[in-house]
């Protein structure tokens, strides 16, 4: 990747992105988001009640992000473990960087706070087991919270027997073999297994479920340095794997993390304009993004994928954490050139207090099509 981190002044002459930010400490949230809507409003009320001002797993101050499916107010270390177990499990959501409905919040609220969360989770909790504390090493946070959401083992003798946080879910890739005539792109089972193993996760959780690993996740046993938000816009023109259209959604990968977006019907042309959250390991691996066509009887179409090495936008973002800039400006770009995939150069920008940047991709071992994202790097103080 042939990466730009050069600064044109106003009077044309160029200085690198580390003489340009400052280094003046300045921290990365000081550009305080204060229009919040009214979904987030409740929250924060809701944050002030007794049990929610500590993490619900380890009782670090101030939590900023949630469990939507637990109800439950976390910290940002133990928002990695519970993303890192699958949103089939956890739903992680932050108060004030995602934008949440009104019907989330209400569901929210009706699951009764941290207080009545550890109630049910932690009622039978062992004398000898003890919950992680805000210094609590990663291993000691994946144990713990793996037991207590995805294994159940604390749960109350009622509860065991009626709780439906276990995955029901079945296989949505029938394994009927189908008689359509398959283009030269649609089958490419070696170069694509990851594709494959993704959308399979739900066969191994409940596989899990049955034989219960003594090692915990790989996923969760990492350090995380931040958070991306990865916002898929749209995509352009994409691969025909249905009669006369498809039905495309979009993976994510990073690391051992993976997300989905939501399936568009019948659309060469989606506008998904849909925002994933994934955690920034401190090894950074290349952000993978995977193309499909749905599916109902057979296994999902695959439609191009593409790669991104998004190193250049953390470390624009750690250079604008010790930085005094506080107006918008460019601070690099990824260089469209013969030898990648780039629609146009993909700019790394600072715009009110964010580090963002925008990409448009074409999509490989596919016949045709083009992805649109937009990153934002988001830091741990969030």
């Amino acid at each position: 990747m042939e990466m730009s981190v050069r600064q044109e002044n106003s009077d044309g002459a160029y200085g690198s992105m580390q003489d340009y930010l400052f280094p003046e400490k300045h921290s990365w949230s000081r550009k305080d988001r204060n229009k919040v809507p009214g979904p987030q409003r409740k929250l924060e009320k809701l944050l002030n009640q007794p049990g929610n001002k500590i993490c619900a797993d380890c009782g670090s101050p101030d939590p900023k992000w949630v469990s939507l499916s637990h109800g439950v107010y976390i910290c940002i270390k133990c928002s990695g473990v519970h993303r890192s177990l699958g949103v089939h499990i956890s739903k992680v959501l932050s108060i004030k960087l995602d934008e949440w409905t009104d019907e989330q919040v209400s569901c929210f609220i009706e699951l009764g706070g941290n207080i009545a969360a550890n109630k049910k989770y932690e009622a039978c909790l062992p004398d000898e087991c003890r919950k992680p504390k805000p210094d609590a090493s990663i291993e000691e946070r994946v144990e713990f919270i793996r037991r207590k959401y995805e294994l159940l083992q604390f749960l109350g003798t009622s509860d065991n027997v009626t709780s439906s946080h276990r995955p029901q879910r079945t296989s949505s890739s029938s394994q009927t073999s189908s008689s359509q005539e398959k283009k030269p792109f649609d089958k490419q089972a070696t170069r694509h297994r990851i594709g494959n193993a993704l959308r399979n996760s739900w066969a191994r959780k409940e596989a899990e479920y049955k034989y219960p690993k003594k090692s915990s996740s790989m996923a969760g046993m990492v350090e995380f340095i931040g958070l991306i938000k990865v916002n898929v816009v749209r995509g352009t023109n994409l691969a025909i794997r249905d009669v006369v259209s498809s039905d495309p959604y979009v993976i994510i990968a990073l690391g051992h993390q993976s997300v989905r977006t939501r399936v568009i019907k019948n659309n060469l042309n989606p506008v998904w304009n849909e925002s994933l959250m994934l955690s920034i390991p401190e090894q950074i691996p290349p952000l993978k993004l995977l193309v499909y066509d749905k599916d109902t009887f057979s296994t999902d179409d695959f439609m191009g994928e593409a790669e991104i090495d998004i190193q250049p936008l953390v470390a624009a973002a750690k250079a604008y954490e010790t930085s005094s800039v506080t107006e918008s400006t460019q601070l690099g770009k990824w260089v469209a050139s013969k030898d990648n995939t780039l629609v146009q150069d993909g700019v790394i920008t600072l715009i009110d207090g964010m580090v963002k940047q925008d990409i448009s991709l074409r999509l490989q071992n596919v016949e045709r099509g083009v992805l649109e994202i937009e990153l934002e790097c988001v830091p741990l103080t969030q």
